[in-house]
């Protein structure tokens, strides 16, 4: 279903006159000097509309609205309208009845924006009727044009080659366990750790010792081995042998060696 056209107004001047114009008496154009300018015809709102690609010129009465004349346009610049050779603010347009009727006659405006505005909103609807034109064209020559077809054929198949995606492997190192990142080193390849020595350990200290006797016993221990070192072998000997002569005979024994 074709989509409706709707009636849209371009441009709307509250005053504008009308004037009856002689014939055209060369082919140079029309000129605004030759008409009655202060006498117009008559005076009233001029409206400019569009439905689809059509454009329309209104001349209606100020008060009531009830259309005068009106001028419809397929093309402009044209015949339709036409600007005079000697005034911006005059024009020549075709005014046409029901019956099919025509005429020219002359409108003008007295300000000259309102000259400029109608002019604009005119160019303003056939450039984008050119527009329309140029896109509907192009659509079509598209829609002539052969398709390609790019889907699969019955029984068509394709084969993708894939290569095979190889993972990077990271070397994972484990962090050493413990406070202050020291970790325990390992045992020596092929060897067992035993228990701990005795000879090793130190012995537990006493129960209540006291400072005063601890220190003096260290002193005592230490100068008694001192003076031990300080003796010559001879005097151990000798204190052996009184030693030896002062215990009680014992009968002798063939494992022990008697000095």
């Amino acid at each position: 279903m074709a989509e409706a056209e709707y009636e849209s107004i371009l441009c709307v001047k509250p005053e504008v006159s009308v004037y009856r114009i002689p014939p055209r008496a060369s082919n140079r154009g029309y000129r605004a000097s030759d008409w009655k300018l202060d006498q117009p015809d008559w005076s009233g709102r001029l409206r400019v509309t569009s439905k689809g690609k059509l454009a329309f010129i209104k001349l209606e009465d100020k008060v009531s609205g009830e259309l005068f004349a009106q001028a419809p346009v397929d093309q402009y610049p044209g015949i339709t309208v036409e600007a005079v050779t000697d005034s911006s603010r005059y024009f020549v347009i075709r005014i046409q009845d029901g019956n099919g009727r025509s005429a020219f006659i002359g409108v003008g405006f007295s300000d000259r924006g309102d000259a400029f505005d109608f002019n604009v909103a005119l160019q303003d609807h056939f450039k984008w009727v050119r527009q329309e034109s140029d896109l509907s064209k192009e659509s079509q020559e598209t829609d002539s044009r052969p398709k390609l077809d790019l889907g699969f054929k019955e029984g068509q198949t394709i084969k993708l080659n894939i290569g095979q995606i190889k993972k990077k492997e990271g070397v994972s190192r484990s962090r050493p366990s413990g406070t202050g990142g020291l970790g325990i080193l390992p045992p020596p390849p092929g060897g067992k750790i035993g228990p701990p020595s005795l000879s090793n350990q130190v012995p537990p200290p006493s129960q209540h010792p006291d400072s005063s006797d601890t220190l003096f016993d260290f002193s005592s221990s230490a100068m008694s081995s001192k003076d031990s070192i300080a003796q010559p072998s001879s005097t151990l000997w000798e204190g052996l042998s009184s030693a030896a002569s002062g215990l009680p005979s014992q009968p002798q024994q063939s494992s022990w060696v008697q000095f």
